[in-house]
């Protein structure tokens, strides 16, 4: 009898059988997640860096003007010299007042055009290729970096806003002759950007 009233105090009861207590329909009766307090800070951090990198990458795109390199064309490397083939002649061509287009191969160990003349405030948009092997073009104080290869015809626009000059180098290393490394530190090339009150003629073609 004890036992019966013991019962009867302390355990629910439906239909006159116990009822496990976690059974019930009762919300406050659900267990909760638990997560481990450092693994929760981790998470968080995750979750920061992540909204971080993605406001970086956007602010680059839009306030900098960084992008990524694209691939516009396929060209057969032995038709660069052709005729009607833009790489034939390459060099600047102006399209409109302040807008411009580069033609550049990248071939051992030099650049074909070695020098540039835009004015200030001129945006260019770089066709490179490259006549032999894999190459590299890196425009300093822009966002032009990108790879020179044979076969494909590489793409990227730059804005120059400021005055002066700006070099240009293969950053990919690009061979050797009998075991050392000849001719790839002499590759490089100069854009000038000519102040507005100067004189001189930007050649085009």
């Amino acid at each position: 009898m004890s036992d019966q009233t013991h019962e009867t105090e302390h355990s629910p009861k439906t239909g006159g059988h116990s009822v496990d207590p976690q059974l019930t329909d009762d919300p406050m009766q659900e267990a909760s997640l638990h997560v481990e307090k450092w693994e929760g800070i981790w998470i968080r951090v995750s979750v920061g860096m992540t909204v971080v990198f993605i406001a970086a990458i956007t602010l680059a795109a839009l306030s900098f003007g960084i992008s990524v390199p694209g691939a516009t064309a396929r060209i057969n490397p032995a038709t660069l010299n052709d005729p009607g083939s833009p790489f034939a002649t390459p060099g600047l061509r102006e399209l409109a007042p302040g807008k411009y287009e580069a033609y550049m191969v990248a071939q051992t160990w030099n650049f074909l055009p070695d020098k540039l003349e835009v004015p200030v405030g001129a945006e260019v948009t770089f066709y490179i290729t490259a006549r032999d092997v894999v190459h590299g073009i890196k425009i300093a104080g822009t966002n032009v970096n990108m790879m020179a290869l044979p076969g494909q015809v590489s793409t990227l626009r730059a804005t120059f806003d400021t005055p002066g000059t700006y070099n240009y180098i293969c950053h990919e290393y690009c061979g050797y002759v009998a075991g050392a490394p000849i001719g790839h530190h002499t590759m490089y090339g100069q854009i000038t950007v000519l102040p507005a009150d100067e004189t001189a003629q930007v050649t085009t073609e």
